[in-house]
């Protein structure tokens, strides 16, 4: 049970990440309740051992009716677990299938190791540090809380004191106007009356010296707030925005700013009372009044007060288009996007109060300093009131913003120049607070964003979005920064490209995949071999030929072809040819990988095997699959339907690397082969996918070539839409060659053979 522990303490978002796991995989609450028994067993070889998974499936049956057993011993059945309702869901899903399950298990198993690792020791040092001061604040917004109720209910005793007093006064007034043989009285009742006094006066003074103790407490929780949480999170919000896993949840803070703006409007409701119990039951004695800093204290009451509030807008969450939710900060001319900000003092006396207003690029130096900054509005006038939300909240969305452009640009005394994915931009949202006689505004910045016209410009943006978060870590916010940009070392790089294939395809990079991103990235930079971290420039980065493009490309393929793969780690991706062959070599005939090819800029996914003949091992790999052929046909059924030109019978491709059968890699993706036909009598085709013998392997292209493959893709992909076209229309036939004579436009375009028009290969000698 030590690793679901483990997994149990994680922060919100991993264990959100372990949710999303399982989800419509396998029962999380199965998971939990038998955690010990299910990590004891051995998933991995029960995952392609058809006899192992069996026997574990028996096992965990048996298990299951121990545990009911002892529930109804226990007369435990309504509130444990439900083990009998747990083994009705196995048998009707994995009775006929264990190895299904041996299999589901090893992988989420092996996920929740590495999500576990993911969790670095200084970082979990940060999280349990962070955690212990979040603790450590809590308590004392709480007692600031409750020793204000104190003094509250202490003033409220003292109003009753003093109207007790100052009835007894005039009571007595009246009985000796009434009753003048009673004036010889008068000493002892003013001694009483004095004593009562000065007993007043003494609580008057404890409760001052709370409030000022209050505010002195208040003082420094204001400043942790405004100067420590608020900055943190929103660098945890920065970084979020570019796929961080950080919680950027506003929960604590809502709570601390709410808490400390009631314990500050009623110091000064308190002060006020004092101020008035004083002027309501005068004494002529000066001992028996109140000090005159009760104004001060006032004054510095309202200071904090206005300090809390004019950073206490926020915006919640950074501009989006809907089309791009995994990219935040990227605004295109003429489209909609979404904002949200969010006031933290959330209390009754502030409901409705506060009218937002956006402004865009507002004081911005840029505008009047950088060479042909562009200039923006808002396609309409748009101001909220802040309202409470459906979670209580107190926030306002924007919903339905655009922008659109100036036609005259701006003009400046600067030479510099920016193109427009490197141009940054701000939205401010401003409002006004008024309390007490004084006016004060209140300003919320989003984090800077990129305007673009045209969504080919998107990954270029996102490029520059994902290094100014890294590099800015505090405001002001530099919008120059594109000007002369700073260096990120490979750490910050490495970090931020592992954050981008998770958050597209719940799985990051690990050590060795970083390790050839690196070599290809930090070619030609000007970065020391002998520093393992290392210094990558913007231009090695983002220009020309850059390496980002082809990131890019491969992030859009996995999202849109081989998301479930990547998850499971099937696709190692990140793999040099030489370090391909190096792996494969050693390794029983028919083991394949399957990488990411490193000559397509648009992404392409490629498979290299190994076969011996003549007791020496020969590497292959086929021609790479963009993104138009795999939309024809997935790539585990890709992988099942490819044979050799010379050996059509036979598929190559028998075990994952390094060991794992196919069937137990990509049987459950697999599209399922029948010969019966459709609603329209046609039989369902079945393309096949075929290769001719390996010939030698082109050198590594340089980036000339690469434009000369680019252009052969382009021509390979028109013949993919062409294929697509035939496997759409209905026909009784199964064969290529009988797809030939239908089609004789196809027939006509082959080269050598008709298989070559879809795939080639070379060989690794």
């Amino acid at each position: 049970m030590a690793q679901w522990q483990a997994l149990l303490k994680l922060d919100s978002a991993l264990q959100s990440r372990v949710c999303q796991l399982y989800e419509r995989r396998f029962p999380k609450e199965i998971r939990h309740y038998l955690s010990t028994w299910i990590e004891n067993q051995d998933w991995d070889s029960a995952a392609v051992d058809e006899h192992r998974a069996r026997t574990c499936f028996q096992a965990l049956l048996v298990f299951l009716e121990e545990q009911w057993y002892h529930s109804v011993q226990e007369n435990n059945i309504l509130q444990g677990p439900d083990f009998s309702r747990m083994k009705d869901y196995l048998l009707g899903h994995f009775q006929g299938e264990p190895l299904k399950l041996a299999l589901i298990l090893s992988e989420c198993l092996k996920e929740e190791k590495q999500i576990l690792a993911s969790v670095s020791q200084p970082q979990s040092c940060n999280n349990s540090s962070m955690q212990q001061s979040w603790r450590e604040l809590d308590d004392k917004v709480n007692e600031l809380k409750r020793q204000t109720l104190e003094t509250k209910k202490e003033i409220k005793t003292l109003e009753g004191l003093n109207e007790k007093l100052d009835y007894i006064l005039m009571a007595w007034q009246n009985k000796v106007e009434e009753h003048t043989d009673m004036a010889q009285s008068q000493h002892i009742v003013d001694q009483e009356c004095q004593k009562h006094a000065v007993f007043i006066t003494q609580r008057k003074e404890i409760v001052l010296h709370q409030l000022v103790n209050i505010l002195k407490q208040t003082e420094k929780v204001v400043a942790t707030l405004t100067d420590v949480e608020l900055p943190e999170w929103k660098r945890r919000q920065q970084l979020a925005c570019i796929g961080s896993q950080d919680d950027t949840s506003l929960d604590h803070l809502d709570k601390w700013f709410s808490t400390v703006a009631e314990v500050l409007l009623g110091v000064c409701e308190q002060l006020k009372k004092l101020q008035d119990q004083n002027s309501k039951y005068s004494s002529t004695d000066p001992a028996f009044c109140l000090p005159t800093s009760i104004p001060e204290m006032e004054k510095f009451g309202l200071s904090l007060l206005i300090k809390l509030v004019t950073n206490a807008l926020v915006v919640e969450k950074q501009p989006v288009m809907q089309k791009f939710p995994q990219r935040p900060l990227i605004l295109k001319t003429g489209v909609q996007f979404s904002i949200t900000v969010r006031f933290l003092a959330n209390i009754p006396e502030f409901k409705c109060r506060f009218r937002v207003k956006p402004v865009f690029d507002k004081d911005v130096a840029e505008a009047k300093t950088v060479k042909g900054f562009r200039l923006f509005d808002f396609n309409r006038d748009d101001c909220k009131v802040l309202d409470e939300d459906t979670d209580g909240g107190l926030m306002a969305e924007f919903g339905h913003m655009s922008l659109k452009e100036r036609k005259s640009r701006s003009k400046s005394s600067s030479a510099n120049h920016l193109v427009v994915t490197e141009e940054l931009h701000i939205i401010k949202f401003v409002t006004e607070f008024q309390y007490a006689g004084q006016t004060c505004n209140i300003e919320a910045s989003s984090l800077p964003v990129v305007v673009i016209s045209s969504t080919n410009q998107v990954p270029n943006a996102w490029a520059s979005i994902m290094w100014w978060n890294m590099v800015s870590t505090s405001e002001p916010w530099d919008l120059s920064l594109f000007l002369n940009p700073p260096p990120l070392t490979w750490k910050q790089l490495s970090q931020v490209l592992s954050w981008q294939f998770l958050t597209v395809g719940k799985r990051g990079l690990d050590e060795i995949q970083l390790f050839m991103l690196r070599d290809k990235i930090m070619v030609g930079a000007a970065a020391d071999d002998d520093d393992p971290d290392g210094t990558v420039f913007w231009s090695s980065f983002s220009k020309n030929e850059n390496a980002w493009i082809w990131i890019d490309g491969i992030l859009d393929l996995i999202k849109k072809h081989l998301v479930d793969l990547w998850r499971d780690g099937s696709i190692m991706g990140f793999v040099s040819r030489e370090r391909t062959r190096l792996l494969l070599q050693e390794k029983q005939a028919g083991t394949f990988l399957i990488r990411f090819s490193e000559s397509s800029r648009d992404g392409a996914v490629t498979f290299s095997w190994v076969d011996h003949s003549n007791d020496e091992p020969h590497v292959h790999a086929v021609q790479p699959y963009t993104k138009k052929e795999l939309s024809v046909l997935p790539l585990p059924d890709i992988i099942y339907r490819y044979s050799l030109a010379s050996q059509r019978s036979r598929n190559p491709l028998v075990y994952l690397y390094p060991d794992i059968p196919k069937d137990t890699a990509f049987g459950r993706y697999k599209s399922p082969e029948t010969s019966e036909p459709s609603g329209d009598g046609y039989h369902r085709r079945i393309p096949s996918f075929i290769s001719n013998d390996p010939t030698p392997p082109p050198s590594p292209p340089n980036e000339i070539h690469m434009m000369e493959m680019d252009n052969d893709l382009e021509r390979s992909a028109s013949l993919s839409e062409l294929f697509s076209f035939i496997v759409d229309s209905p026909a009784p036939v199964v064969s290529w060659e009988s797809q030939l004579d239908i089609c004789p436009t196809l027939a006509s375009l082959q080269t050598s053979s008709p298989e070559n028009l879809f795939v080639d290969q070379f060989s690794f000698s």
